[in-house]
C-alpha cells in the first residue's frame, strides 16, 4: 500500500519566522505524518530553534491540536513558540 506525500502550508511566527526570514513555508511529508514532525524538520534545518521544541504549540487550520495529530493534504499548520511581551 502506498503512502503518498501531502503538501502543507506552515505559518511561521516569532522565533521561527526570525530564523527562516519568512512568514510561510510549503513542505511535503508522507501522508499521516504527525504535526510535531513539522517542528522536527524546522529544527533540523535551523538548530538554533531546538530550545523551542518542547514548548511550541501546534495549530492545524486555526485549531490548536496535540503534537501527534496527523497531517492531511492541504492543511495549514501554525507553530507558536512562547512570545515574550515588550
Amino acid at each position: 500500500m502506498s503512502n503518498p506525500s501531502i503538501s502543507i502550508t506552515v505559518k511561521l511566527f516569532a522565533a521561527y519566522q526570525e530564523a527562516y526570514g519568512t512568514s510561510e513555508l510549503v513542505l511535503e511529508f508522507p501522508n499521516g505524518t504527525p504535526v510535531k514532525a513539522v517542528c522536527d524538520r524546522l529544527i533540523s534545518d535551523r538548530p538554533e530553534l531546538k530550545q523551542f521544541r518542547d514548548i511550541t504549540r501546534y495549530g492545524i487550520n486555526l485549531i490548536f491540536v496535540e503534537p501527534d495529530t496527523p497531517l492531511q493534504n492541504g492543511d495549514e499548520v501554525v507553530l507558536i513558540p512562547p512570545v515574550s511581551g515588550g
